[in-house]
């Protein structure tokens, strides 16, 4: 097939040719808007949605605090089916009171190990406002998390202009070939004569 088409030129459609048509001259920019405007939208968009998540993540860092709380239920035991070990991941749900920052008495369930007896001391986290709350990321954990997110954003921002580039592109192929099949229909019956 390449050898019907030629070697492969750069930029031709801004080349002198008389042979170039409007078409082709349309085509070229529209890729071209479509190409700078992709970049455009993407990169900034990756950009702020990575630097939104590593921002967001880096507050809970600074104003989660670990707190000491005590168990105040019964774990049950960790059941252990005949011939297995127990995982090291198992935990149960307890109901956990600890106090906030300003003396208030708070509780909460959190996740334990089996068996755990009531008064144990266990490390929750809290937010500015006493609740219980996850363990915050790590600053690598974070920056992981905020690069696929940048990703994600910048990736679903380019892809608007390039789907309506690649559409503006389609449609100007298709009127480009129905005026081709106009030309040849014209055209086309006046080869078989002679003159």
């Amino acid at each position: 097939m390449k050898a019907f088409r030629g070697p492969k030129v750069w930029l031709w459609r801004w080349r002198r040719n008389p042979l170039k048509r409007r078409a082709d001259v349309l085509e070229a920019w529209v890729v071209l808007g479509t190409l700078l405007l992709t970049v455009l939208a993407g990169v900034p968009a990756g950009l702020a949605g990575a630097r939104s998540v590593e921002r967001g993540l880096a507050r809970e860092r600074a104003t989660w605090r670990p707190v000491v709380a005590r168990v105040t239920g019964r774990v049950p035991a960790p059941s252990r089916p005949s011939g297995r070990h127990p995982s090291a991941g198992e935990r149960s749900w307890a109901a956990v009171r600890w106090a906030t920052a300003d003396g208030l008495a708070r509780t909460g369930r959190v996740r334990v190990e089996p068996g755990t007896a009531p008064g144990t001391r266990v490390t929750v986290w809290t937010d500015p406002r006493g609740r219980l709350v996850g363990r915050p990321t790590s600053v690598s954990e974070a920056a992981f998390r905020a690069t696929l997110i940048g990703l994600l954003v910048g990736v679903s921002a380019a892809a608007v202009p390039l789907v309506g580039g690649l559409a503006a592109r389609s449609r100007l192929e298709r009127r480009r070939l129905d005026a081709w099949d106009t030309e040849w229909a014209r055209l086309g019956p006046q080869w078989g004569r002679t003159v």
